[in-house]
């Protein structure tokens, strides 16, 4: 097998975790799943590794629609809708419409992923503050968590949920801060959500803020496709490799695999209230 064959091969399987846990934030819709079977095939592999629940979330109007259907198709399967922050250069009245019916749906567990993104320039930084604190009000009129996508922005961040009133339940996606700015997002009760990135042995600042965040507080994420965990750094993710990343944690915070996984289990099941979905 070529070196290119290999970069686009899935990881193995791991064994499973001692206890199940939730994959806080996929993109079911873009590991390729179009059907119920094909979500029941990545969720099924995903059950297999110990990852027992997944909450596939939406960037735009259209994977939001499919992602509320595809959460109906599998009862593992729970949905976070809204436009993300580098799609709302033209954020319309018709959108704002679909996403608040959406969000409505008793499987969408949150608004998300919405927030300010700097590193790219497909929408201006005015835009997408005018889309944040819309979908921050979202959130807090159906009374469901917001899921946050900071990149180059934690300041912005972090000043508009301060003049909006943040949300009782804040996420932040994949969390990119060090040490200081997650001490910041930890002392507003904000809840950290760690995705592959965190096993990277070159994300010191990362590495030393996920040692910091108390419990309760945090969670794991794929954002599969991306972001795939060490040692297969730059492979295909999907949900499974979930484990991969909880096993990197536990290491860094001085866990057993199963004392993390049934920590973050039990926060996921409190910020999304999956007991009553």
């Amino acid at each position: 097998m070529s070196k290119g064959d290999k970069k686009r091969e899935l990881p193995p399987v791991p064994e499973p975790t001692p206890a199940p846990f939730v994959d806080a934030h996929t993109h079911l819709d873009a590991c390729g799943a179009k059907t119920a079977e094909d979500v029941r095939a990545l969720v099924d592999r995903a059950a297999s590794a110990g990852v027992a629940r997944v909450v596939t979330v939406a960037d735009d109007i259209a994977a939001a629609r499919w992602a509320v259907e595809a959460a109906t198709w599998d009862d593992r399967v729970f949905a976070a809708v809204a436009l993300h922050p580098t799609r709302t250069k033209d954020f319309s009245a018709a959108d704002r419409e679909v996403l608040t019916e959406l969000a409505a749906h008793p499987r969408v567990v949150a608004v998300g992923e919405t927030g300010l993104d700097y590193y790219w320039d497909y929408s201006p930084p005015e835009p997408q503050q005018e889309a944040f604190r819309w979908h921050i009000e979202l959130a807090k009129r159906t009374g469901k968590p917001l899921m946050i996508h900071d990149r180059e922005a934690h300041e912005d961040i972090l000043r508009i949920l301060d003049e909006e009133g943040a949300p009782e339940k804040v996420i932040f996606h994949c969390f990119s801060g060090d040490a200081e700015f997650a001490k910041a997002c930890v002392a507003e009760g904000y809840v950290l959500s760690f995705a592959g990135t965190v096993t990277f042995r070159n994300a010191e600042g990362l590495r030393a803020a996920a040692e910091l965040v108390p419990e309760g507080q945090y969670l794991v994420e794929t954002d599969a496709p991306f972001l795939t965990p060490h040692p297969f750094r730059g492979r295909p993710n999907q949900p499974y490799c979930a484990n991969y990343t909880l096993r990197g944690l536990a290491e860094l915070r001085g866990m057993t695999v199963e004392e993390l996984a049934v920590s973050v289990n039990a926060t996921a099941e409190r910020v999304f209230a999956l007991d009553q979905v």
